[in-house]
C-alpha cells in the first residue's frame, strides 16, 4: 500500500479534494498498489475556476514576450525533471524507460513551439481604403479545460498546456486517475517557472470532474483525449453549453503494404508501430493490408516481433494498463480465431506472467474483413493482417472505417504513394512511417467529421493557437491632420505648441 497521495493543485497550493475521497493508483507492471489520488467533485472544479477568474485579468495582459519568458525557464526545467517523471510513468503507466524518456522530450517540443509565440500571434495590418487601415489582435479566450488520457501523462498534457498558458488563458489540467503523478510534478515545475497563482491548476477525479468542467460557464474551451465514446459525450455537452471543444478520440490505422516495398526498413517500421508503448497509442498500427502475398514481409515482421521481451527497459514491451484492458485485448484475439484466423505470433503466452497485466506482440492474418478485431480499436499489441486483391480494395477497407486518425502506404515509388496518399480518408498520413505523427508548427489531428476527431481545430501547432485565442478586427479612419507644423496652421497655434513644448521639457528636466 502506498502512503502517497497527489492531490490537487489550486490557486498554487496542493491540497485534498473538499469531499475528502481518495482512490489507489496500480502500477501495470506489478498490480501493486503505488500512488493514491484526491477524487474532486463539482466544489473543487469551481474553486479552481474562481482562483483561474481571478488570476486571468493579470495574466491575459501581460505581453506575450513576458509569457514566453517563462515558458523557457519552463522548457528548462521540464528538461531537468526527466528523470523524476521517467520513473512516475515507468510505476504509473507501465512504459519502458526509453519510450517515457521519448515521451517527455516529445512534450517539450510543444513547450518550445510555445515560446516562439511572440513572432506567431502578430496581427496584420492592412490599409484597405485610402485613409482607412484594418488591423486584427489576437486575444486569448478565458480559462482552458484540458482533459488528458492515462497513455501518456506528459506529453498529451503538453499539446494544450505551454500553448494556451502563452496564449495568455488560464489552464485547469484533468489528468487520468489511473495516472496522476506526473499531473504534480508538471504544476511544481510551472510554478517554479513563475507562472502565478490561479493561472495552471489541477484538479484530480473521475466523471463528476469531467462533467464539471463541460458545464461550468467560466470556461471558455475544453479539450479532451481519450476513447471515441466519451469523445462524443464531452463534445455535444460543451456544444450544449456554448463552449469551444476539440474531443480527440480513438483510432484504426490502417497500412497498405505494396510489393516493392523495402521489406527490411517495412517491417522494422510495422512492428514498432504495432508493439510500441504496447499498443497503447491512438498512432499504433492496426491493421497491415497486404496488396498479394508478400511471404517475405510476414516473415520479418513475425521474426522481429518475437525476439521483444516483456518488461520496461528499452526494447521491452510494457504492461496493459489494468487488468479490464488486458481481458479486452484477449477477446480480440480468442474472437478472431474462432471465426478463422491464424495466429503468426501469439502475445497470449504473455498472459500467466505475474503479477502484472501483460501481452506480447500478436499477429493475427484473417480471412474476413469483418472480424471484430480488423474493426474496433483494440488498444493493444495485435496486428491483424488481411491480402487484398488490388489498390482499390485496399483503399476502399481503409475508407470504409469509421475513425479517421492516420494510414500509411510502404512503397519505394513515389507515383504511387502519392496515388494512396490522395485516397486515404484520415488525417495524418505516413509514406514508409508507421507512426506519422506531425511536428510543429504542423497540428495533430484526425480527419472531422469522423470517430477520431470531435471538433473544427486541431491539438498543437497552428491549430491549437487558433483554438486557444479569438481574433478581434480593428477598423481606423483619420481626417486632415490638423496640428502644430501641419500646412494651414495659424502662427498663434504654433507659437503655443513651442511653449507648450518648452514647459513640458522644463519639467522633464527637473524630474532627472
Amino acid at each position: 500500500m502506498s502512503d502517497t497521495i497527489t492531490t490537487n493543485f489550486i490557486n498554487g497550493e496542493f491540497k485534498p479534494s473538499a469531499a475528502g475521497g481518495v482512490l489507489d493508483v496500480f502500477s501495470p507492471s506489478t498490480g501493486a498498489v503505488c500512488n493514491r489520488v484526491t477524487v474532486s467533485t463539482a466544489e473543487d472544479v469551481a474553486e479552481a475556476v474562481a482562483a483561474a477568474e481571478a488570476a486571468f485579468p493579470a495574466w491575459s495582459t501581460a505581453t506575450v514576450k513576458r509569457r514566453a519568458a517563462i515558458m523557457f525557464k519552463f522548457h528548462e526545467l521540464l528538461d531537468a525533471a526527466q528523470d523524476e517523471l521517467t520513473e512516475i510513468i515507468i510505476t504509473e503507466n507501465g512504459k519502458n524507460r526509453a519510450e517515457a524518456i521519448a515521451s517527455i522530450a516529445k512534450g517539450n517540443e510543444t513547450v518550445e513551439w510555445a515560446c516562439s509565440l511572440p513572432q506567431l500571434v502578430q496581427g496584420r495590418t492592412l490599409e484597405v481604403s485610402r485613409g482607412i487601415t484594418c488591423h486584427d489582435v489576437r486575444e486569448p479566450i478565458g480559462i482552458v479545460a484540458s482533459i488528458c488520457p492515462f497513455n501518456f501523462p506528459v506529453m498529451v498534457p503538453m499539446w494544450t498546456v505551454p500553448i494556451a498558458l502563452a496564449a495568455g488563458n488560464c489552464v485547469i489540467l484533468k489528468p487520468s486517475e489511473k495516472v496522476p503523478g506526473a499531473a504534480a510534478v508538471l504544476a511544481r515545475l510551472l510554478a517554479q517557472a513563475g507562472v502565478p497563482k490561479g493561472v495552471f491548476q489541477v484538479v484530480n477525479g473521475t466523471v463528476d470532474v469531467v462533467n464539471a468542467l463541460c458545464d461550468h460557464p467560466a470556461i471558455a474551451a475544453v479539450t479532451f483525449v481519450g476513447s471515441s465514446r466519451v469523445a462524443e459525450i464531452v463534445s455535444k455537452r460543451c456544444r450544449a453549453n456554448n463552449k469551444r471543444v476539440l474531443a480527440l478520440g480513438g483510432a484504426k490505422n490502417h497500412l497498405v503494404s505494396l510489393p516493392d516495398c523495402d521489406v527490411t526498413m517495412a517491417a522494422h517500421d510495422i512492428v514498432a508501430s504495432f508493439s510500441g508503448c504496447c499498443g497503447q497509442r491512438c498512432m499504433a498500427a492496426s491493421v497491415l493490408l497486404l496488396v498479394g502475398e508478400q511471404p517475405d514481409l510476414i516473415a520479418k515482421i513475425v521474426d522481429k516481433a518475437a525476439t521483444l521481451l516483456p518488461g520496461t527497459e528499452p526494447g521491452q514491451v510494457g504492461p496493459i494498463i489494468d487488468p479490464a484492458a488486458k481481458a479486452r485485448v484477449i477477446s480480440y484475439i480468442e474472437r478472431s480465431v474462432a471465426n478463422g484466423a491464424t495466429v503468426l505470433l501469439d502475445g497470449r503466452a504473455w498472459a500467466d506472467k505475474a503479477p502484472g497485466n501483460w501481452i506480447g506482440p500478436t499477429v493475427l492474418v484473417h480471412k474476413s474483413k469483418d472480424d471484430d478485431a480488423m474493426k474496433d480499436e483494440i488498444f493493444g499489441p495485435v496486428l491483424s493482417v488481411y491480402v487484398v486483391g488490388g489498390w482499390e480494395e485496399a483503399i476502399a477497407i481503409e475508407n470504409s472505417n469509421p475513425y479517421g486518425n492516420a494510414a500509411s502506404i510502404y512503397t519505394s515509388s513515389g507515383g504511387n504513394a502519392e496515388w494512396f496518399t490522395a485516397r486515404f480518408r484520415a488525417g495524418m498520413i505516413g509514406v514508409n512511417i508507421g507512426i506519422p505523427v506531425p511536428r510543429e508548427p504542423f497540428s495533430f489531428g484526425g480527419l472531422y467529421p469522423s470517430l477520431s476527431k470531435y471538433g473544427d481545430l486541431d491539438i498543437t501547432g497552428e491549430g491549437a493557437l487558433d483554438l486557444f485565442t479569438r481574433r478581434r478586427k480593428v477598423t481606423t479612419k483619420w481626417g486632415k491632420p490638423t496640428g502644430p507644423g501641419t500646412p494651414g496652421a495659424t502662427a498663434t497655434s504654433t507659437a503655443a505648441a513651442a511653449a507648450a513644448a518648452s514647459t513640458d521639457k522644463a519639467s522633464f528636466v527637473g524630474r532627472m
